[in-house]
């Protein structure tokens, strides 16, 4: 009881500690979520709207990356920046920019699969009007991602909420180090092990309010939406 009551005092005093480690963790996973989208929706555009063969297979493999082991992740991209790893010498292990890499690898593919199935979905419902006015193919994915905007913003959502709760990885490439790469999931593991509770404790509010705000966001995207198309 001490301990939550505790925790409440670091919430709403804005404990400089518990503000830094929040910080951090919304920068690297809002970075993470902005690169993910800049090539998951344009690569999901692309399975949406072409016909190759082996397509059903690069879907499926799709699909399946949506739950890449976190601790797999680390570990390659750790390999990757490590000084024997062929990008070494670039110096970005036990770095937040290594920590946005992992999570990047990590919510891409959720991002790219939502937007195929959202554009493909889209493309069927306009195919006809947009070939009847002869809409080029850029102008086409341009149009049918304005139209599928809200369902795009919450499979943003739905990586940025993967990306904030992750640990695994980012702890492998972040190194957990105090002040630097500590975010609010790898505190909580250090910390609890620890015995500080009031501090892993208040992180833990501060996550459960981000998530839960998360997903009130991607509701309210849905209805406006659904009340947009009638």
């Amino acid at each position: 009881m001490r301990s939550d009551v505790s925790a409440l005092q670091l919430v709403l005093t804005g404990d400089p500690t518990l503000l830094a480690i929040v910080r951090l963790s919304l920068a690297v996973s809002i970075g993470a979520v902005v690169l993910a989208a800049l090539i998951g929706i344009p690569l999901g555009a692309l399975i949406a709207l072409t016909r190759f063969r082996g397509r059903e297979a690069v879907i499926v493999l799709l699909n399946a990356l949506m739950g890449l082991p976190p601790v797999v992740v680390g570990l390659a991209v750790y390999l990757l920046l490590s000084r024997s790893g062929p990008l070494g010498a670039w110096g970005l292990l036990f770095t937040p920019t290594a920590m946005v890499v992992a999570q990047t690898i990590l919510v891409t593919p959720i991002i790219a699969a939502l937007a195929r199935q959202t554009i493909e979905d889209l493309w069927t419902e306009y195919r006809d009007e947009l070939n009847a006015m002869n809409v080029g193919p850029l102008a086409r994915v341009l149009t049918l991602i304005w139209e599928g905007r809200f369902s795009l913003v919450v499979a943003l959502l739905a990586g940025f909420g993967r990306a904030a709760a992750e640990v695994g990885a980012i702890i492998i490439v972040g190194g957990n180090i105090e002040g630097f790469t500590r975010t609010m999931t790898t505190a909580i593991a250090l910390e609890t092990s620890k015995g500080d509770l009031p501090l892993a404790i208040g992180l833990g509010l501060v996550l459960i309010a981000i998530v839960v705000l998360i997903n009130a966001c991607a509701w309210l995207l849905r209805r406006a939406g659904e009340r947009l198309a009638g």
